[in-house]
């Protein structure tokens, strides 16, 4: 029986775009298949009826082969961010760009053109999260996990400062739904991976 509130936030697997380092919001990019990921580790979680997450192809994907019994629930609340005219593009192809270096510097006020500041993702992604039910998995992407954890962690880290690699989670407690509910830092954190790199997902 789980106690108070907890919260499973999982980044979905890799793609091209990934691996060539790239700002990849909101194109829709497949994941790569690899033999290296281990799919039925997520299993210690099933049977799960229901797993939450972006509507992107990624995440979509990612969550069939976590939990391939599991109806998963779209919501482009859980998106990306939409990084604008930075899409595709890599730090090499950007940092001489000054819009690009104003919106490094002031990320959370500071939107790159025709995309969304940090602040506009923190708003929808928490808005998403008030709607999840108790012991709810989002397999969802690094912004949304990393805007998630600078605002409701205890540690003090900035946004940048997460390090959450593809296929690894976070598992979050809160004390009561009411704590959650009213946005109250989480009372404990822990990283939780989910591939044959690390451990399986699990509580703890």
């Amino acid at each position: 029986m789980v106690h108070g509130f907890v919260l499973y936030l999982i980044r979905h697997l890799p793609t091209a775009g990934n691996q060539e380092r790239k700002y990849i919001g909101w194109t829709d990019e497949p994941i790569l298949k690899s033999e290296e990921w281990d799919w039925k580790l997520c299993g210690c979680l099933s049977p799960l009826q229901f797993v939450y997450g972006s509507d992107l192809l990624r995440s979509r994907q990612s969550a069939a082969l976590y939990f391939p019994k599991a109806t998963f629930e779209a919501d482009a609340d859980w998106r990306e961010c939409n990084f604008g005219g930075f899409e595709g593009k890599t730090y090499a192809e950007l940092e001489k760009n000054k819009a690009y270096r104003n919106w490094i510097d002031n990320p959370y006020e500071i939107s790159p053109p025709g995309g969304e500041s940090l602040r506009d993702v923190e708003t929808r992604v928490l808005a998403a999260l008030r709607r999840l039910p108790n012991e709810a998995v989002v397999v969802t992407h690094g912004g949304p996990i990393r805007a998630i954890l600078t605002k409701l962690s205890s540690e003090e880290k900035a946004f940048w400062s997460w390090d959450i690699p593809h296929g690894t989670g976070y598992r979050l407690e809160w004390e009561s739904e009411k704590a959650f509910k009213e946005g109250k830092p989480c009372t404990f954190l822990s990283a939780v991976p989910t591939t044959a790199s690390g451990n399986t997902l699990e509580s703890g």
